[in-house]
């Protein structure tokens, strides 16, 4: 006997397909991508399961429509569009799973912050080179010792600044919750559907129009995804529009950011520095303007390979859940086991 599962996202034709592999033989998955509202109400009828990744409204009417519905399994731990009361009035059980990957990625972009504001690849090179410092070297105790003994200025932290986080989703609600006990002055973001103020208040989030996230962030920490309208969205004319000082931290699709408007900005001081994980071509190719940037550690500029989601094991391609993670709460309730991170 097979299940029928109704799967919604929004994300990629190749994640798709990689979900769909990742089912085991009892469940039966129907995909849809960003479907009409009208679409989901016809692969309501039949399902015993909901499977939604990351985001989508599932109301009172949505649930009235499912009669065999069992289970909302939402994967991504932002709940606020599913009405929970409603499904449980309906006997119909409600699911979330945090999804590791970015769980990772946050804490990537975290530590990409603070290498860049505390001047990581340049302190580093001198706390490395066995130079002449001027003054003898004595050994340390409780009284001596030499602190900052490169004179070195300009370290600072996160504490005190606006983190502007653009495109807010999954990654995005795990780097604000990260980022509250570095008590930064305030935590912006900006995404084409504004959360909920209860949300809002949950994950210590003020929303900001775009120009004025890109004006008055002190991190810029970039998110978003790819589509042609977002395509070199960070260009020269938004990179200008930055505070003097300020950084770029990037994780999101590597073709949303004009690489060569990027390495000017930096070369030219406007940027104090900034930090990528992923790039337009990938591997990244020998002619990346910003790969000169990081032989020169006064330049401020950090890249990894893509890495920021860990390894393979963590999740899927791109942080996505496992197949353990899509389905487990499904195959729990089929044998009869408890639910985890059960809401209703």
């Amino acid at each position: 006997m097979t299940h029928n599962v109704l799967f919604v996202t929004e994300r990629s034709p190749r994640h798709q397909q990689a979900a769909l592999e990742a089912a085991p033989p009892e469940l039966s998955v129907t995909m849809l991508r960003q479907p009409p509202r009208a679409e989901i109400m016809r692969g309501l009828a039949d399902a015993e399961f909901l499977i939604s990744e990351r985001a989508g409204v599932i109301d009172a009417e949505m649930v009235a429509a499912a009669p065999k519905l069992r289970l909302i399994q939402r994967l991504g731990s932002l709940t606020h569009d599913i009405d929970v009361v409603a499904a449980k009035r309906q006997g119909v059980a409600v699911c979330y799973w945090p999804i590791r990957g970015c769980i990772l990625v946050a804490e990537h972009m975290v530590m990409q912050m603070l290498a860049l504001v505390k001047k990581l690849p340049e302190v580093k090179a001198i706390a490395e080179a066995a130079g002449d410092w001027g003054r003898p070297s004595l050994r340390t105790d409780e009284n001596i010792f030499a602190y900052n003994w490169s004179s070195h200025s300009g370290i600072d932290g996160i504490d005190g600044a606006t983190v502007g986080i653009l495109g807010f989703g999954e990654i995005g609600a795990e780097l604000a919750r990260r980022l509250i006990p570095f008590r930064p002055a305030q935590i912006i973001y900006h995404k084409r559907r504004r959360l909920p103020e209860a949300v809002e208040l949950e994950l210590g989030l003020t929303y900001a129009p775009r120009d004025e996230l890109i004006a008055g962030s002190d991190f810029l920490c970039s998110l978003l995804p790819y589509y042609p309208e977002t395509d070199h969205l960070l260009n020269a004319a938004l990179l200008a529009e930055m505070k003097r000082g300020s950084f770029v931290v990037h994780c999101g699709s590597g073709s949303v950011i004009d690489e060569h408007a990027l390495a000017d900005a930096v070369r030219r001081g406007h940027l104090a520095g900034a930090a990528l994980d992923t790039f337009e071509w990938e591997p990244i190719r020998a002619d990346n303007p910003l790969l000169p940037l990081t032989r020169d550690p006064v330049a401020n500029v950090l890249l990894t390979p893509h890495t920021a989601a860990g390894a393979a094991r963590a999740d899927g391609p791109g942080g996505a859940p496992t197949r353990q993670s899509r389905y487990e709460n499904l195959i729990r309730m089929l044998n009869g086991n408890p639910l985890r991170y059960r809401l209703a």
